[in-house]
C-alpha cells in the first residue's frame, strides 16, 4: 500500500461503496468499515493510525496487515545500495540509493517500460534482458518472445520485486529465465549468436559505468544473431549529461560492430542493429 490508497481510504472513511486497490493499483476490491478499521475482503483490517502512517510517506510503499506496516526497503550486502519501492500514479518504481529506476516525470514506470519495449520493435525467439530490476521489461518481453533470459546482479533487488504486486509474473511466467549474476560477466559466458534481441536498461552510468563500455558492447554484439537488434536506455537526451552520454554510447556501439544506430528520444535511448537493413 502507498499514500495514494491510504489517502483515498481516509478521505472516504465510513462511507459505503468504497472501491480501492489492495495491491498498488493493480486491481481493486470493495472496502468496508467497522468503526475503527478499514476492512478488506480477505479479512485484513487497517486502523486509522496505520493508514495515517502510510499517507505521510511520500516515497515509500508498505506491506500492511492487521498487525501494522512494514516498509518495502532492503539494504544490499552485495552493492551497498539501499533498494526500496516507491509509489507513483501507476506502477511503482524502485529507488536505488534514492535514484528512481524508471521515468516518472510525465509518465509512470509501466508506460515507461512499454515505450522502451516498443522502441526495440517486434521480438521473437530468445531475448536477453541485462538488468532485471522490478522485472517489468522481462514481463512485457515475455508476451512476445519464446524465452527471456533476465540477469540481476543484486538479490536485494529481487527481494523488493517479490513484494511488488506488479512484478509477480517475473516469478511465474514459464518463459522467463532468471540469472543472478554480474551482467558484464554473464554475457561473456553465453555462446555466440545466442539471442535474437537484447534489451539493455542498466542503472545510471554513475552506478554501473562498465555496462556502458566498449568491451560490454562488444560482448553484446557477439551474443546477437545476424539479424539481432539492441535497445539501450540511456536517459534524457535533452539534458546536458544525457547528450554527452548518448554521443559516447553511439560512438562505442559503432566501434563494437553495430553499423546502424538510431536515436529513440521517445524512449530516452537508442536502438542498434547488427545488419544495416
Amino acid at each position: 500500500m502507498s499514500r495514494f490508497q491510504a489517502g483515498r481510504i481516509l478521505d472516504s472513511w465510513g462511507r459505503p461503496g468504497l472501491i480501492e486497490s489492495p495491491d498498488l493499483g493493480l486491481t481493486t476490491v470493495p472496502v468496508s468499515f467497522d468503526g475503527l478499521h478499514a476492512v478488506f475482503p480477505d479479512g485484513t483490517r487497517l486502523s486509522k493510525d496505520t493508514l495515517l502512517t502510510v499517507r505521510k510517506a511520500e516515497r515509500k510503499c508498505f506491506v500492511c496487515d492487521s498487525d501494522g506496516t512494514v516498509e518495502i526497503r532492503v539494504f544490499s550486502e552485495t552493492t551497498g545500495w539501499v533498494r526500496s519501492l516507491c509509489p507513483t500514479t501507476g506502477a511503482p518504481t524502485m529507488l536505488v540509493s534514492g535514484i528512481p529506476m524508471h521515468r516518472i516525470k510525465d509518465t509512470e514506470p509501466w508506460a515507461d517500460t512499454e515505450a522502451k519495449v516498443r522502441a526495440l520493435g517486434k521480438v521473437h525467439g530468445r531475448v536477453l534482458d541485462t538488468a532485471t530490476g522490478l522485472g517489468y521489461s522481462a514481463v512485457l518481453l515475455a508476451d512476445q518472445a519464446d524465452e527471456v533470459v533476465t540477469v540481476e546482479l543484486d538479490t536485494a533487488g529481487l527481494d523488493v520485486a517479490r513484494l511488488n504486486p506488479w512484478s509477480q509474473r517475473l516469478f511465474t511466467a514459464p518463459n522467463i529465465t532468471q540469472l543472478v549474476s554480474d551482467a558484464f560477466e554473464a554475457v561473456e559466458a553465453f555462446p555466440p549468436a545466442r539471442f535474437n534481441a537484447v534489451f539493455h536498461d542498466p542503472p545510471t552510468i554513475q552506478l554501473a559505468g562498465e555496462l556502458y563500455s566498449l568491451e560490454f558492447y562488444r560482448r553484446l554484439r557477439r551474443v546477437l544473431c545476424t539479424k539481432g537488434r539492441l535497445f539501450h536506455y540511456i536517459g534524457d537526451p535533452d539534458s546536458g549529461l544525457g547528450k554527452k552520454v548518448t554521443e559516447g554510447v553511439i560512438r562505442r556501439l559503432h566501434e563494437a560492430g553495430f553499423p546502424k544506430v538510431e536515436r529513440r528520444p521517445e524512449a530516452f535511448g537508442v536502438t542498434a542493429s547488427v545488419r544495416t537493413r
